[in-house]
């Protein structure tokens, strides 16, 4: 599994981190930045369909349980605004049933907190296209 030690191969990504939680979407945002990509944090529902407009991620890493509007709201908005965005739950709701809900909800991919980096990595590594940044 890779590091941001030896992210010499990542495919440069704009990735949106979306959580509640300001000290997790800064860790991972710098972790992120390490290793290439070109980051960008919201900390709730409406902040995030903002930067999302703004900012134009190719990845959005969107915590399900946000203040005002919630995760899969935000979602939602965020799809109407464009295509090709990879959106994935980043929550520490993790039941069968959760995994279910955001499947059918239409996330991407579904990653329960505490995420290891290299699980992120995985799902970066999966979005298709050319470089981004």
């Amino acid at each position: 599994m890779r590091t941001p030690e030896d992210a010499g191969d990542v495919v440069p990504r704009r990735v949106l981190v979306v959580d509640d939680n300001n000290d997790s979407a800064e860790s991972l945002a710098i972790q992120l930045r390490m290793m290439g990509h070109v980051v960008a944090t919201a900390h709730d529902g409406v902040e995030a369909i903002d930067r999302a407009a703004t900012f134009q991620p190719g990845v959005v890493l969107l915590d399900l349980g946000l203040p005002g509007l919630n995760g899969y709201q935000a979602m939602r908005r965020i799809r109407a605004g464009r295509t090709g965005v990879m959106i994935v739950a980043l929550t520490g709701w993790g039941n069968p049933e959760d995994l279910r809900r955001s499947a059918a909800a239409g996330f991407d991919a579904h990653l329960v907190k505490p995420v290891a980096l290299a699980e992120v990595i995985k799902v970066l590594a999966e979005v298709g296209g050319t470089r981004e940044p």
